[in-house]
């Protein structure tokens, strides 16, 4: 009986050659996968957003599978622009005073999976931070935008990979 039990346990091993990684997503047969630099066409310019942020897209991906990162042309590729990065004014105070100011951040992404085709997509993506509108915005913005890239980036690995 036990000889039956390791047999199909070791049948169902080799058979099973999906990709899924222990967070859930589902890499297929890729083994590579490719971060193209994001551009940044947002009107309100961080110099160092883009950058940061395709630095952040590269760590989840890398992290969260077992895909090796390549250059350029990887079985799973990503590409994009930051498209909206913007500061305005969210909610009223008394005496017509500003009480919160709210930075936000979308995405383009252009997901190219060259092992399944019907999973590649084009999609914005948007996160945003709320803050004291007597705050001055350079004292918040690091850590802001650090959690939006974060939040960003999570949001583009479960559409991609975990198709939430």
């Amino acid at each position: 009986m036990r000889v039956l039990a390791f047999a199909l346990t070791a049948l169902f091993a080799v058979a099973c050659k999906g990709g899924y990684s222990f967070t859930g997503g589902d890499v297929g047969n890729a083994k590579t996968l490719s971060v193209a630099a994001f551009g940044n066409t947002a009107d309100l310019i961080n110099p160092m957003l883009a950058q940061r942020f395709t630095t952040e897209l590269q760590t989840v991906m890398v992290r969260q599978t077992p895909l090796s990162l390549v250059g350029r042309d990887g079985d799973l590729q990503f590409a994009g622009n930051i498209v909206e990065y913007s500061v305005r004014s969210e909610a009223p105070a008394a005496n017509d005073q500003v009480a919160q100011s709210r930075l936000s951040m979308t995405v383009e992404v252009q997901f190219t999976n060259l092992a399944d085709e019907k999973k590649s997509f084009t999609q914005r993506f948007s996160a945003f931070r709320n803050f004291p509108a007597s705050t001055d915005l350079r004292s918040v913005e690091d850590a802001l935008v650090e959690e939006m890239v974060s939040e960003l980036s999570d949001k583009i690995f479960n559409r991609a990979l975990v198709q939430w």
